[in-house]
């Protein structure tokens, strides 16, 4: 799943340009699936069948957006202004490398900073905002920017190669897109390994949604009309083990898939949580419980736009999110695989009425 992981955020895919992205999962899963299309805002939605009389539909999304930028601008002088594309720290922005997606091909650039030389005549306190930075492409004028295939409303995101951090053993890698290329490489291996197993399922759908990174745009649009009992999110989550002092360690690296909890738009539906909790206590696979305020997935939205849908959150913990350098473990996306895989097979014993953990409602 490694290299799969790296061909996934190789592609540059910010939120409304995910097209690339489509494109190369649909020719990793087209072997695997029954059917497959694309809605009109560009949600991937491929279907495997029933192949027993289990009539729960499960969705499993897993968006396929990543933060990143747009050409808004071409200076007379050949820079390049742009606007975000989801949610960025400025302070992350400066002396950064980027790629823009032009028609002609991939052009490389830097977003410019002051030489340290001037900075005793500016103020080192103040924090740069984005719209007063730019993006140096090696041009003189707007016409050399141009005719490289530069052109206003082209997609930009950060340039940066996935990479082990630390050496091979670490089993942990870096770089920009993870999130949720994770998520994506997840379901794609999960949906593989349907269409060769034993598993007795439902219908089975699995989406690869877009503009999440913009207000779960994608998710919020899918066709009401597909029917669904349960869906699973899979995310990416920010982990809580570094050392900064409002870290509180509750979410690590290495340690297991998050099993969601609470988050700014989604409590999860306890059914969906205590299944995950007893299914990976009963096989040894290791989870975290998440309760993070500070973010939100797709869940909050399928809870609130579709009818009585039972809803679970699987998030792949990752250090500093939103930036050119997200770091995963990949234990936990292995472990997400395995955790989701054990669901699907134990699916057909869920009884969405009756089911809770102790009765609660005798």
């Amino acid at each position: 799943m490694e290299k799969l992981l790296k061909n996934l955020c190789s592609i540059i895919g910010p939120s409304g340009f995910e097209i690339n992205v489509q494109k190369f999962i649909l020719n990793e899963i087209r072997p695997y699936i029954d059917e497959f299309w694309i809605d009109a805002i560009g949600n991937l939605i491929v279907k495997i069948e029933k192949n027993s009389k289990n009539n729960l539909s499960i969705l499993i999304d897993a968006h396929s957006d990543e933060v990143g930028f747009i050409v808004k601008k071409i200076e007379s002088d050949g820079f390049i202004k742009f606007e975000k594309i989801g949610s960025i720290d400025d302070r992350r922005l400066q002396s950064q490398e980027v790629s823009i997606q032009t028609d002609k091909e991939i052009i490389n650039g830097v977003i410019g900073l002051l030489s340290k030389h001037y900075t005793k005549w500016d103020d080192i306190n103040r924090i740069t905002p984005y719209y007063e930075m730019y993006i140096d492409i090696g041009a003189t004028s707007r016409e050399c920017a141009e005719n490289m295939g530069v052109r206003i409303g082209q997609p930009i995101t950060f340039n940066k190669d996935l990479k082990f951090i630390g050496d091979r053993d670490s089993n942990r890698l870096y770089g920009k897109g993870i999130d949720n290329r994770a998520g994506c490489a997840v379901l794609i291996q999960l949906l593989k390994s349907i269409k060769t197993s034993q598993i007795d399922h439902g219908d089975i759908y699995g989406v690869f949604s877009v503009q999440e990174e913009v207000g779960h745009r994608g998710i919020k649009a899918l066709n009401r009309n597909i029917k669904i009992d349960i869906a699973i999110v899979i995310d990416t989550g920010p982990s809580s083990d570094t050392c900064e002092n409002i870290m509180d360690g509750n979410r690590k690296l290495g340690e297991g898939p998050l099993i969601k909890v609470m988050d700014n738009c989604f409590i999860a539906n306890q059914l969906i949580k205590d299944l995950f909790i007893d299914i990976a206590e009963r096989n040894g696979i290791p989870y975290q419980l998440d309760i993070f305020i500070g973010a939100g997935t797709n869940a909050g939205d399928i809870y609130l736009s579709r009818d009585n849908i039972f809803t679970g959150v699987l998030s792949i913990p990752s250090r500093y999110m939103h930036s050119p350098v997200e770091v995963v473990d990949m234990s936990d996306l292995y472990n997400t695989v395995l955790l989701l895989q054990k669901f699907l097979f134990e699916s057909k014993n869920i009884n969405l009425q009756n089911n809770f953990k102790g009765d609660l409602y005798e």
